[in-house]
Formats: structure tokens, C-alpha cells, sequence
């Protein structure tokens, strides 16, 4: 009789986790789609409604902190973490880090490269929003461009004395009650024509926004630039250290490097 030429112990498909949400983590699903060597699981925290969903397998919701992360790592098996969340996403960026290191994970965080003032820009970068809101007041703001986010408006809707222009991809769930505010729904990317009609039109002499890099609402801050407009610039919430990479070829090489 001959042997049986299939191993007695096949080795399990190597899995990785993507923390994403993130025109980076969508990228990266997206490159890792044709690799039958590796199971590639996409994590979204489900904040926007119907949202795009990533090649392969993905997930939506939280885990329930460290713990139900630990959990979900060790019965789903996998092998190593790619913190692709928003870049002020910090929340998620500790929990993976404490995670990771619980179950001696590799993990990286692959994070686009944080937007610089330009010569002609007037920013005001403040470390959070009490501070943007203190900066409103001392500033002398009239219209604002607020570019926050839904569920970040609360700290600015006792300005009484400012139009806010609220832009957010959904809608708020409630809105703060604003005196002066209008909703414009819109997701970007937005083009320097577009930003530019819009700060324009709206006679807009100040903007709000963080620090979230990236080229699809990049173009709000060179129409700022254009016209003269202020901008209040939240900085980037600190991250735990570990191994990064700002594309995502750096990240396809990482992995390999650790699989």
C-alpha cells in the first residue's frame, strides 16, 4: 500500500485582522483579496450607516474593550493585528496595543502621514475640542465651517453668537441644540472647486476640522488657504508605540515579514 502523501497536521491558513474604516484599510483588504495563502478579516466600527463593506470577511461593532478583543482574537486565531483605524480613533489604537501584547501579537499601525501648515495658512492648533472652543471665542468667529464629525458637536452648540455650517456624512443622533446651525449632508471626497464655492458662498471666516491627513478632505484646507479663511486644527490624539507604516505596500512587506 503507499503512504498517503497528505500531511498528518496541515498547517492552519495564517489570519490577520484589519482594524479598519479607513480609505487605508480598505485598501489594504483590497490588496490581500487574491491571497488564497492568508485569511484576511476586516474590523468596522459601524458608526456611519450602510457602510462600504471590504473584500473578504469583515465584522461590524465594537468587541467590548480589552477583554472581548482578547477573546475574539484567540477563538477566531489570529495571527497578527493592523491597526488601520482613523487616525483619531486613539480608543481602539490602546485596546489592540494592550491586546496584542497580551497574546504576543505583532502589530502595526498603518496610518496616513498627518497634514502640515502651508505658507499662507492661519491654523490655530488646539489638543481638543474645549480648546477649539475657546480659540472660537478669542478668534471672533461669525460663520464656521464645522468639520468635526456627528457625534463631536456637543461641546460647540453653546456658542450663541456664531453660524455654525455642520457638515457630516450622516445625520446627528440628536443634533445639539445649536442657536444658529444648518446641516449640510455630504461625503467626501470634495474637490478645491467644490471647498472653494462652498467657504465662498457661505461666507465662511472660520473652519473646525482635526488633524486627519489624507487627500479626500484635503482640499477644505487649500480653499482655506485661498480665500483667507481661518483654521482651528484639532492635533492627533497620542498613540501607544509599535511598528508603523504610512502606505500600504509598507504594510504588505511587514506582514509577510511576520506570517
Amino acid at each position: 500500500m503507499s503512504p498517503d502523501p497528505r500531511p498528518s497536521n496541515p498547517q492552519p491558513t495564517p489570519a490577520v485582522l484589519i482594524l479598519g474604516g479607513t480609505t487605508e484599510g480598505y485598501a489594504l483588504a483590497e490588496a490581500l483579496a487574491e491571497r488564497a495563502d492568508l485569511r484576511v478579516v476586516s474590523s468596522l466600527a459601524g458608526r456611519t450607516d450602510q457602510p462600504r463593506l471590504p473584500p473578504g470577511e469583515h465584522r461590524i461593532g465594537g468587541f467590548g474593550g480589552v477583554p472581548g478583543l482578547i477573546d475574539y482574537l484567540r477563538t477566531q486565531r489570529l495571527d497578527a493585528v493592523i491597526d488601520a483605524t482613523h487616525p483619531f480613533a486613539s480608543a481602539m489604537g490602546w485596546n489592540a496595543a494592550a491586546a496584542c501584547e497580551a497574546l504576543g501579537l505583532p502589530l502595526l499601525r498603518l496610518e496616513r502621514p498627518a497634514w502640515q501648515p502651508q505658507p499662507g495658512d492661519d491654523w490655530w492648533q488646539v489638543d481638543d475640542w474645549p480648546g477649539a472652543v475657546a480659540a472660537l471665542r478669542h478668534s471672533g468667529a461669525r460663520r464656521v465651517l464645522l468639520a468635526v464629525g456627528r457625534q463631536e458637536l456637543a461641546p460647540f452648540a453653546d456658542l450663541d453668537a456664531i453660524h455654525f455650517l455642520i457638515r457630516a456624512v450622516s445625520p446627528p443622533r440628536p443634533l445639539p441644540a445649536f442657536q444658529d446651525a444648518r446641516l449640510l449632508l455630504a461625503r467626501g471626497p470634495f474637490s478645491l472647486g467644490d471647498e472653494r464655492a462652498l467657504l465662498r458662498d457661505e461666507r465662511i471666516d472660520t473652519l473646525v476640522c482635526k488633524n486627519s491627513g489624507g487627500e479626500a478632505t484635503a482640499a477644505k484646507l487649500a480653499a482655506a488657504r485661498e480665500l483667507g479663511v481661518r483654521v482651528i486644527m484639532r492635533r492627533r490624539p497620542q498613540r501607544p508605540p509599535s511598528p508603523r507604516a504610512t502606505d500600504v505596500s509598507a504594510a504588505l512587506a511587514w506582514l509577510d515579514n511576520c506570517l
